[in-house]
């Protein structure tokens, strides 16, 4: 089979977003309004912060300013894997905050939990399916991180599956399987724009005011203690300010620092038939992710396609930003390449999609957070690709900020130290480049960590997954 045939009709855009459910845009925002408290982004993290300020106090006059949008970036293009995990995975939470993580853990279930009841209150029709995920390992030297991981999670009272190659192939049928982990509750599979769409949806029920298309260009401190966001035709005045902007430069110049634009790219096949999907297996629909450092995950849809994405990651020199990155046929090459070897009995099968999106990555490959303008303004980013369930907690973090209170969340060590700052470019550029080249020389070498990784693991910087 000529591999790349498959991907010849393949649409370059989200799967995601061309469902017929998607709502229409709302106005912009034309002259000056004000409110209690201005929400910059309407993604997860700003509609999020939206809802949950109304559920605190529906008095609340929240108003959400939107460049583009609502979920039409990282939040209606990623993989719909909704975990628990605040920490970008439990391997990477113990070795930042090892302390915390039984509380991490637990604020992480109660925080999944709280979205399955969000979506069952307001009838959001997302395909939310809460299989868990399944982490295999594709290579021998895999095996031994993946036994690490369950005796850890034991430890923490989160038991998960540990199975040999033929409990693995009985769940889902590959030859490059050797073992496998089954975390069997930490995660849900969502359709994202449909969850982003039913949150939006919640929010207007509840009162919130929504302007779409209209970029924020500006705060400015007001004289007499309140903060305006200037847009292009008005302004929002408010006494509280919550930033979600992601990847995407927000008004916020301090952010630039701390997280990067990194595209990630996915492919979506045609529906499988039911001999196809008999084929697999898969009938517990788990999502999946391989053990590798550049890594694949992958899930089933509602319509039986599979989602197939990860891998590459690109970093472009100065941060660039421009809807062209989100077409890479190299790298839709190599993730067509890599779906076959994995499952070659789907030989044959289409792509229909192809697309990219940006992630906005931190070095410590997880959300920060924090406050500006005497503590009128509030913060979340840098979720780094783990943000679909992440974003309802950062979301309560920036409203106990801005409310000032001392609560379980904004004591913890997590909420109150920072990332590691990248470098201005040029050298920003080449230590990124650097550590793709070394994490890709780890997957060829039996996962040896080179002399810059390991020094990069002293440091306390991501870029282990």
């Amino acid at each position: 089979m000529n591999v790349l045939a498959a991907l010849a009709e393949a649409e370059p855009t989200p799967y995601w977003l061309t469902d017929p459910a998607a709502p229409e845009p709302a106005p912009a925002l034309v002259g000056s309004t004000s409110c209690d408290l201005a929400v910059v982004g309407a993604g997860y993290t700003g509609l999020w912060t939206a809802l949950r300020a109304k559920e605190r106090d529906p008095s609340l006059d929240v108003v959400i300013v939107e460049a583009d949008v609502a979920g039409g970036a990282a939040s209606g293009r990623n993989g719909g894997f909704c975990a628990a995990s605040l920490t970008h995975g439990l391997g990477n939470g113990l070795a930042r905050w090892r302390a915390e993580m039984p509380v991490l853990e637990r604020l992480g279930r109660e925080n999944l939990d709280g979205i399955e009841d969000t979506v069952r209150r307001h009838g959001i029709d997302c395909d939310f399916e809460r299989t868990g995920e399944l982490s295999v390992a594709t290579e021998d030297w895999q095996l031994a991180a993946l036994r690490t991981l369950a005796e850890e999670s034991a430890a923490l009272g989160r038991p998960a599956d540990l199975l040999d190659a033929d409990a693995v192939q009985a769940e889902i049928a590959s030859p490059t399987y050797k073992g496998g982990l089954w975390d069997r509750d930490g995660v849900a599979m969502v359709h994202p724009a449909k969850l982003a769409w039913g949150l939006r949806r919640a929010c207007l029920a509840a009162g919130v005011r929504l302007y779409e298309r209209t970029p924020v260009d500006a705060v400015e401190d007001e004289q007499h203690g309140r903060l305006r966001l200037r847009t292009p035709y008005g302004s929002v005045d408010a006494a509280k300010v919550a930033v979600g902007t992601g990847a995407f430069a927000g008004p916020l110049r301090r952010l630039r620092h701390f997280a990067v634009p990194v595209y990630d790219y996915a492919l979506v096949t045609e529906p499988l038939s039911a001999d196809r999907l008999a084929s697999i297996g898969w009938r517990n629909r788990q999502g999946v992710g391989d053990g590798g450092n550049q890594f694949h995950y992958y899930r089933l849809t509602a319509d039986g396609r599979i989602l197939w994405g990860g891998y590459d990651a690109i970093y472009h020199f100065g941060g660039g930003v421009a809807s062209e990155l989100e077409r890479r046929p190299q790298t839709f090459a190599t993730l067509a390449r890599h779906f076959f070897a994995t499952f070659p009995q789907l030989e044959g099968v289409r792509f229909s999609h192809a697309w990219g999106g940006m992630i906005d990555t931190c070095s410590r490959f997880c959300a920060f957070y924090g406050t500006a303008y005497g503590g009128r303004l509030a913060y979340a980013a840098g979720y780094t690709g783990l943000g679909v369930g992440a974003t309802r907690f950062g979301a309560d973090v920036m409203l106990d900020l801005l409310s000032g209170a001392d609560t379980e969340r904004t004591r913890l060590e997590m909420v109150r130290s920072r990332p590691m700052p990248f470098p201005p470019e040029p050298l920003r550029y080449g230590v990124i480049q650097l550590t793709r080249w070394s994490l890709a020389r780890a997957d060829q070498h039996q996962g040896r960590r080179n002399l810059w990784l390991r020094t990069l693991d002293h440091l306390g910087v991501g870029f282990d997954s």
